[in-house]
C-alpha cells in the first residue's frame, strides 16, 4: 500500500514541478517585460491620437426625408458612441477578442501565459493581444511580430489605460478597427456586409463581424465565405460558453443561413449623378477636409420621386433599344478546353464589364435556336429558353453573320424577368437623362443625369447642350401674346418659301407630318406643333423682339439663333435649361433658380452653409405677365389634351397637365418638358455623338413615356389645381385675349388671305 502511494506521489511531484518551472518561466518573462517597458515609457509616442480621437469620417449625401445617396472617402467608417453600441455587440467583441477586458491593466497575463512558448520564440502571439493593445498597434505601431514592436505594444497600452476610461478605450477599437472591404468600425461593417445597422444584426450576424478582428482578409464572408463560417462559429461557440447567449441562441445562429452583399455598400436609391453634384459642392467649399471630417450634404432629392425617375428613364430607354432590335454581342472571347483555364477565361473577360442594376453580363457556353447556356460573373450557369430568346432571336439564326451571331464565347447581357426566367438584352447606345424641380422654390425633386452612372459619368442633365426642336415653341407663342397676338389668331398654315433665307438659298420649312391645314388657330398651331406656322408666327413677331424674349426663361441668348429657324428650335439648352424655364409658366410668371443642395453640415450638426429658402413671388422675380402665363397655360394644356402629347392627359387622368413635345430635325432629338400641379420635369433621349433615333420615332415616343410613369407616382398625392383666369383677360372668339387687345381686328391672322369679295346677287327677273 505504502509502495503504491510512493510510486502514485512521483507523477504528481513532476507535475508540481513543472508547474512551479512553468511559474518561475513566466516571472521571468514578466520581470523582463516590464524592465523594458520601464525603460521605453519615456521613449513611446504621445498618446494624442487616441486622447483627442478624430476619426475618419466619409462625406455622405443624403436626400432631402435622409436617406444615404453617396459616400465619399478612403474609409467606410460610422462613429458610434459607446453607449449607443448595441450591447450584445460588445459582448460578442469580448467574448472572442479580450474576455477579461474590464479586468486587467492594458495585459491580460494569465492569457499570454498560455502562450509562453510562442512568446518565447519571438514575441506575443496576436491571440494573445488585449484590446488596448490592438488599440497600441493600430494608432501607432506596424503589424511586425518582433520583440521591440511588442515591448512598445505593451508600453502603449499602459500610457493609454492611464489615460482613457475602459468603456473610451473600447469605443476607440469598435470604431477605429480594420473590418476588410474598405470598412473602418463595426456599424459600417454592417451596412457593407449585411446592408444593415448594427441594431438590426441578428446574432448570427454580429457573431460574423466579431470574427473579423483577428484577421479580416481570411474571414471576410464576400471573399471567402467558408473561412468566414468557421470564425462565425468559434465566436458563437465563446459566446455560449460565456453566457452571453442562451442555448436557443446558439442553435438558432449556428443554422441561420447569412445573407452577404457581395457588392459592397449599396444605397437604397439610385441618386449617382446627384451625390456626385453634391460631392463637387462639398469638396469646394472644405477641399480634402471634406472627405474625412464627417460631412453631411442634404439634398432636396425625394426618394421617392428619385425612384420613380430611375425606373422609368431605364424601362423606356430600354423599350426603345428594344424596338430597334439586336446588335449582338458585347464581344467574344476563346474557350479553353480545360475547364479550370475556361473558368479563368471567364472570369477575366466579365470582371471587365461591369453589371449594370440588373442587367449582368455572362458568357455563352453553348447556342442554339431553342437554347443558350450561359455562366455568370459568380459562377452559375443558367439556361435560357422560350421567350427568353425571342430579343436575339436574328443572332441565333443558323444564317446569322458576322457581329450579329451568338456563339460559345460570346459575352451577353442578361434580364431577369421574374425569379427564374432569364432573357437576352443588351446595354443600351441611347442617352437619356430627366430632371424635376418645385415649380414654386426651384429645388430638385429629381435628376436622373444617364442610362447608367456607373458606364458613363456625363451628366446630362446639367451638361448635354442639345437642340429643343418644337419643346422650345411655347417661348415663341408666349412672346407673340405681348404683341396683341392671341390663341384665337389665325396663321396660315401652307407651303412658304423664303428666297435667301438657308444661306443665299431658299428656305422652305416643312411641318413634320408634311399635312398643311390652311387657316389654323395659333393654339391649334401649337397644340399639333405646326412648323411652318410658328415660323410665320416668329416672322409677324419679329426675330429680334423674340430673341431678346427668351433670356427672361433663363436661356442664353447666344446659344440661339438670330433667324427664323429659331422657331424649330435650332438653339441649345439643357434639360435643367428647359425645367427652369416651363416653371415659369407653371408658377404664374416667375423666375425660379434651380437648386440642389440644401444645406452642408460638420460631423456634430453644426450647419456649414444652408440655402435659403427661395421667395420667388416677389416683384423683382416677375419675369412675364401673370396673364401671359395663365394664357400660354392654357395652350399647354391643350396640347396634352388634343395635341402631340395627348397621351399625357389620358393617362395620368388630370386635367391640370401642360406641357410640349419636341422632336429635332431627322429625329435627332427626343424631349417632353411640361408639369402637373407644382412639379415641373424634363424628359430627353438622344445619342451623344447626334444621329436619327429613328424615322417613327418622335418626342412623344421617346420622352413623354419616361415623364408620364414619373408624374404618375410624383402626382399622386398632389390634388388637381384649378387655375383661375387673372384680371385683364378676357373672351373674345371663344378664347382668352388681354383685355387691352380686345375688339381690335388687328392681330386677327397672319398671312391669312383675304376671303374674296362675294358677287352681288343677280336680279330676279322681270315679272312676266
Amino acid at each position: 500500500m505504502t509502495r503504491t502511494n510512493k510510486q502514485s506521489q512521483r507523477p504528481q511531484s513532476a507535475r508540481g514541478f513543472f508547474i512551479l518551472a512553468a511559474l518561475v518561466l513566466l516571472l521571468i518573462v514578466v520581470g523582463a517585460v516590464l524592465y523594458g517597458v520601464a525603460a521605453l515609457l519615456p521613449n513611446v509616442p504621445a498618446i494624442d491620437a487616441v486622447t483627442d480621437y478624430q476619426p475618419k469620417i466619409p462625406l455622405r449625401v443624403y436626400t432631402a426625408d435622409h436617406v444615404l445617396i453617396g459616400e465619399f472617402g478612403e474609409e467606410h467608417r460610422d462613429f458610434v458612441p459607446i453607449e449607443k453600441m448595441p450591447a450584445l455587440m460588445k459582448k460578442a467583441v469580448l467574448a472572442i477578442e479580450d474576455k477579461r477586458f474590464y479586468q486587467h491593466g492594458g495585459i491580460d497575463w494569465i492569457r499570454a501565459m498560455g502562450s509562453a512558448k510562442a512568446n518565447l520564440r519571438g514575441g506575443f502571439r496576436q491571440g494573445g493581444s488585449t484590446i488596448t493593445m490592438q488599440v497600441a498597434r493600430n494608432f501607432f505601431l506596424s503589424r511586425d511580430k518582433l520583440i521591440a514592436r511588442k515591448l512598445n505594444e505593451v508600453a502603449l497600452a499602459y500610457k493609454i489605460e492611464a489615460a482613457l476610461t475602459k468603456d473610451q478605450i473600447l469605443e476607440l477599437y469598435m470604431n477605429q478597427i480594420y473590418l476588410g472591404q474598405r470598412a473602418f468600425g463595426f456599424s459600417s461593417a454592417s451596412k457593407i456586409y449585411f446592408g444593415k445597422s448594427l441594431n438590426d444584426l441578428s446574432v448570427a450576424e454580429i457573431a460574423m463581424l466579431a470574427g473579423l478582428p483577428q484577421n479580416p482578409a481570411r474571414h471576410n464572408p464576400v471573399v471567402n465565405p467558408k473561412g468566414a463560417r468557421a470564425r462565425q462559429h468559434v465566436v458563437l461557440k465563446s459566446m455560449r460558453e460565456q453566457d452571453v447567449i442562451t442555448e436557443a441562441q446558439y442553435q438558432q445562429a449556428l443554422a441561420e443561413t447569412l445573407h452577404i452583399n457581395q457588392k459592397g455598400q449599396e444605397y437604397d436609391t439610385h441618386a449617382e449623378y446627384v451625390a456626385e453634384i453634391a460631392r463637387q459642392a462639398a469638396y469646394a467649399q472644405l477641399k480634402e477636409d471634406a472627405y474625412t471630417k464627417g460631412i453631411v450634404v442634404t439634398t432636396t432629392i425625394l426618394k421617392a420621386d428619385q425612384d420613380a425617375a430611375y425606373q422609368s428613364l431605364r424601362r423606356n430607354v430600354l423599350a426603345y433599344d428594344q424596338r430597334h432590335g439586336y446588335r449582338g454581342p458585347e464581344a467574344s472571347i476563346d474557350l479553353p478546353a480545360d475547364q479550370e483555364e475556361r473558368d479563368d477565361a471567364i472570369d477575366e473577360a466579365l470582371q471587365k464589364r461591369r453589371s449594370s442594376d440588373g442587367l449582368p453580363p455572362a458568357v455563352v457556353l453553348a447556342a442554339s435556336p431553342k437554347m443558350v447556356r450561359v455562366q455568370t460573373v459568380d459562377g452559375e450557369t443558367l439556361e435560357i429558353t422560350g421567350a427568353g430568346l425571342k430579343f436575339a432571336a436574328a443572332g441565333l439564326s443558323p444564317n446569322a453573320k458576322g457581329a450579329i451571331r451568338i456563339a460559345p464565347g460570346s459575352i451577353v447581357r442578361l434580364s431577369q424577368e421574374g425569379k427564374k426566367n432569364w432573357a437576352i438584352v443588351q446595354l443600351p447606345q441611347v442617352s437619356a437623362a430627366f430632371v424635376s424641380i418645385d415649380a414654386d422654390t426651384g429645388s430638385y425633386h429629381a435628376l436622373v443625369g444617364g442610362f447608367d452612372y456607373n458606364l458613363q459619368k456625363f451628366n446630362h442633365v446639367t451638361q448635354a447642350w442639345r437642340q429643343p426642336g418644337s419643346a422650345f415653341k411655347p417661348f415663341l407663342y408666349s412672346s407673340s401674346l405681348e404683341k396683341g397676338f392671341s390663341p384665337a389668331t389665325l396663321i396660315m398654315d401652307a407651303p412658304l418659301d423664303m428666297p435667301g433665307e438657308d444661306a443665299g438659298k431658299t428656305w422652305s420649312p416643312q411641318n413634320d407630318d408634311n399635312v398643311f391645314d390652311g387657316p389654323i388657330t395659333m393654339r391649334a398651331a401649337l397644340a399639333k406643333s405646326k412648323n411652318v406656322a410658328s415660323v410665320r408666327l416668329l416672322r409677324a413677331v419679329t426675330v429680334p423682339y423674340v430673341h431678346d424674349y427668351i433670356g427672361k426663361f433663363g436661356f442664353e441668348k447666344e446659344r440661339h439663333p438670330n433667324n427664323l429657324t429659331m422657331a424649330l428650335g435650332t438653339g441649345a439648352v439643357t434639360p435643367l435649361q428647359m425645367a427652369g424655364a416651363y416653371a415659369v409658366f407653371a408658377n404664374g410668371g416667375y423666375q425660379v433658380q434651380p437648386y440642389l443642395i440644401s444645406k452642408i453640415e460638420d460631423a456634430r450638426g453644426v450647419v456649414i452653409a444652408e440655402a435659403k429658402k427661395p421667395e420667388i413671388r416677389k416683384d423683382e422675380n416677375r419675369v412675364i405677365d401673370e396673364r401671359n402665363a395663365f394664357v400660354t397655360d392654357s395652350m399647354l394644356r391643350d396640347v396634352t389634351r388634343y395635341g402631340t402629347g395627348a397621351d399625357a392627359t389620358k393617362k395620368l387622368g388630370r386635367a391640370d397637365i401642360a406641357g410640349k413635345t419636341g422632336t429635332t430635325s431627322d429625329a435627332m432629338d427626343g424631349w417632353f418638358a411640361g408639369y402637373g400641379a407644382n412639379i415641373v420635369a424634363v424628359a430627353w433621349m438622344g445619342y451623344d455623338e447626334p444621329k436619327s433615333l429613328g424615322g417613327r420615332e418622335f418626342g412623344a415616343t421617346l420622352a413623354m413615356p419616361i415623364w408620364i410613369d414619373y408624374m404618375r407616382v410624383a402626382l399622386a398625392k398632389h390634388p388637381e389645381q384649378e387655375r383661375k383666369a387673372p384680371e385683364g383677360v378676357v373672351r373674345q372668339d371663344d378664347d382668352w385675349v388681354y383685355a387691352e387687345y380686345a375688339g381690335t381686328t388687328e392681330f386677327k391672322s397672319i398671312d391669312v388671305p383675304a376671303a374674296p369679295e362675294a358677287a352681288p346677287a343677280e336680279a330676279p327677273p322681270p315679272p312676266q
